[in-house]
């Protein structure tokens, strides 16, 4: 009765799953300034060829109170705003004490983008190449959860995964840009050698999407970033460079655009402002991508959540069913 009860609520609203698997990615620290400084010069082809054929944005924001990366991981994977009204109140950007979990912290549990997929039988993972991401398998228990040192390990770890026994909500996060910008500085040759590297393990996923029959025509892939970073760190979040991030989508249900154009009825640019949650008019932000990823899979929003809760960020124009 339950889940009838959905279906129809589902039909009402206007839900329609436009795909059977969602990837999502997460290039940590990758602020738009350093993204699309190397597609222009012809370093990065397949963000290129992401921002020709997909739904997409460079200046979509972080979290408006912090710019670091757990907090803003657990926006995304929560669609809720770190400390704001309703927000996850995970601050901490370690590793987790033994026994800590995103609810423990908050006082009460905080569904996730997981929680919604696997209620309905969907099977779902976590790729990370740093060792604090535990906090989402301790809080949140994917079906799989992978760790490994390097972008290349990860993605081939991915792949397999895909491959044998494909997840309907994959998150993968790459950590190498952070370090390396932490290590030298953002935009510096070792922090764009790790974003040339990510980009070949993107076209790598993009070539698997395309010739994989599971995944051919069905699959959508999400790209977006926590923050980026300015000198050899991105603890500001009133700092341009700290807070300005691409999204990009491509893939099933998406045609190419501009995302504030395709959704002028709902988010509006910022130009180089940094709305609040209560502005009038939002900007587009990486939190928006638990609930985003669950309306191409036909899903209902997660519950509690404050970010693209009406669903209703489009990735193709509102003529296109």
């Amino acid at each position: 009765m339950r889940c009838l009860i959905f279906g129809l609520l589902l039909l009402v609203a206007g839900f329609a799953q436009a795909s059977e698997y969602v990837i999502a990615v997460s290039v940590d620290g990758m602020g738009t300034t350093y993204m699309q400084r190397l597609i222009d010069a012809g370093q990065l082809p397949h963000f290129k060829q992401i921002e020709a054929e997909g739904a997409c944005t460079t200046n979509a924001r972080a979290d408006y109170d912090m710019t670091v990366t757990l907090p803003n991981h657990t926006s995304m994977l929560t669609s809720r705003p770190v400390k704001a009204a309703g927000g996850h109140l995970w601050t901490s950007n370690t590793d987790p004490e033994e026994g800590m979990t995103i609810h423990s912290n908050a006082g009460q549990y905080v569904a996730s983008v997981f929680d919604v997929a696997r209620e309905h039988g969907r099977r779902t993972g976590l790729w990370s190449t740093k060792t604090k991401f535990s906090l989402y398998a301790v809080s949140y228990h994917p079906d799989v959860f992978g760790y490994e040192k390097t972008s290349e390990e990860l993605t081939a770890s991915f792949l397999a995964a895909m491959q044998s026994q494909p997840c309907h909500f994959a998150f993968v996060h790459f950590g190498a840009t952070d370090a390396a910008g932490h290590a030298t500085e953002w935009g510096s040759d070792l922090f764009n050698a790790e974003l040339i590297t990510v980009d070949h393990c993107l076209g790598r996923m993009m070539a698997q999407m395309t010739n994989n029959p599971t995944l051919k025509g069905k699959t959508t892939l999400i790209v977006t970033a926590d923050h980026g970073g300015k000198g050899n760190n991105h603890g500001d979040p009133a700092e341009p460079l700290d807070y300005t991030i691409p999204f990009l989508t491509w893939g099933a249900g998406v045609t190419a655009g501009d995302l504030y154009a395709l959704n002028a009825a709902t988010r509006r640019a910022p130009g180089a402002d940094r709305p609040d949650y209560a502005a009038k008019h939002q900007p587009i932000r990486n939190g928006d991508l638990g609930n985003l990823a669950l309306s191409l899979l036909g899903r209902n929003a997660i519950p509690g959540s404050r970010i693209n809760v009406r669903q209703d960020l489009r990735l193709r124009p509102a003529s296109l069913p």
